[in-house]
């Protein structure tokens, strides 16, 4: 009896623990926000979309699937059921594409807005607005398989012909007259590269010296002309000025007679003055002479004068202070 009762404490010990673990899962994942139902309908697969699929609005996380279903109006469109956040800025600009989720995919419901606004769909039998839901990149994929599909299987076809047994003789036959034709024009640009280089280039290397050499004749000519026209003009003009009046021939005949004047007053004032300055110069020159010979002979004239010397230590009449 005791087992039986430790068992069935267990019992609802367990039962009680999952009943608070299930509330907590419930509380922790509640969401108190309003949502707003819209409807979208289209004729493309959606695989890979489920219940509760994530609705997003230009990236963010606004609402969730909550019905996938056949559309009643529409035989063979899907309809979509979505809640979305009324904060959510759904605008009749407003529409809807799947997009797929990496490699696993996995579809939500992506929302964004167009530049026009698109028409306004009436709503479905449940009264709920629609929202355009538009083709996804791999809807269009698929709707455009069977065309490029056709055109692969075209342009192979049209692979095989030209690498036919006919065309890839043609190919050979025109590479090779493409080789010969290569080889001929490299057998003329060697001939012609020979002829260039054994007759033109010696030709044509002294062109240039020569044409370098009359250009610099030509100029040298030129500039002796323009010399000689300038050394004309320069002797008009001095020969004119010298033969002007006042000029240098009326100034050298001035400076002439000035000249003259000049010699007959020296001879007649200046040089009688020189020969009296000399006589004076002379007699100063004598007496300086002989002032020179005193001091050399009595050095101590500086000292005592021009009187008697008085005797020294050891002359006659010396006398000790």
């Amino acid at each position: 009896m005791e087992n039986k009762s430790h068992a069935l404490a267990a019992g609802l010990f367990v039962l009680v623990v999952a009943a608070m673990l299930a509330g907590l899962a419930i509380w922790l994942t509640r969401d108190n926000a309003n949502y707003e139902q819209y409807e979208l309908s289209t004729k493309d697969g959606v695989s890979g979309l489920q219940p509760q699929a994530t609705v997003r609005y230009k990236g963010v996380a606004v609402g969730k699937v909550t019905r996938i279903g056949f559309d009643p109006q529409v035989s063979g469109n899907v309809l979509i059921r979505i809640a979305v956040n009324e904060q959510a800025p759904i605008t009749p600009t407003t529409f809807a594409v799947l997009g797929y989720q990496g490699v696993t995919g996995l579809a939500h419901v992506q929302l964004d807005d167009a530049e026009q606004p698109y028409p306004e769909l009436p709503p479905g039998p449940s009264g709920l607005p629609r929202l355009p839901l538009k083709p996804s990149p791999f809807g269009k994929l698929a709707e455009q398989a069977p065309a490029i599909l056709a055109q692969v299987e075209e342009a192979t076809r049209r692979i095989n012909q030209i690498l036919g047994d006919t065309n890839q003789q043609l190919l050979t036959q025109t590479l090779g007259n493409i080789s010969s034709a290569a080889a001929g024009v490299n057998t003329l640009t060697q001939k012609l590269d020979a002829t260039v280089t054994q007759r033109l280039d010696p030709a044509l290397a002294s062109i240039p010296p020569l044409a370098g050499e009359a250009r610099k004749t030509l100029q040298a000519l030129q500039q002796a002309g323009n010399s000689v026209t300038t050394l004309a003009s320069d002797f008009s003009k001095t020969t004119q000025r010298i033969t002007a009046e006042g000029g240098a021939i009326d100034q050298i005949t001035l400076g002439t007679q000035a000249l003259a004047r000049a010699a007959d007053q020296f001879g007649t004032t200046t040089l009688p003055r020189v020969n009296r300055a000399a006589d004076d110069t002379s007699q100063a020159a004598r007496r300086l002479g002989r002032a020179v010979g005193g001091i050399t002979d009595n050095p101590q004239l500086f000292i005592y004068g021009s009187g008697r010397i008085p005797p020294g230590p050891g002359e006659t009449g010396f006398a000790a202070p």
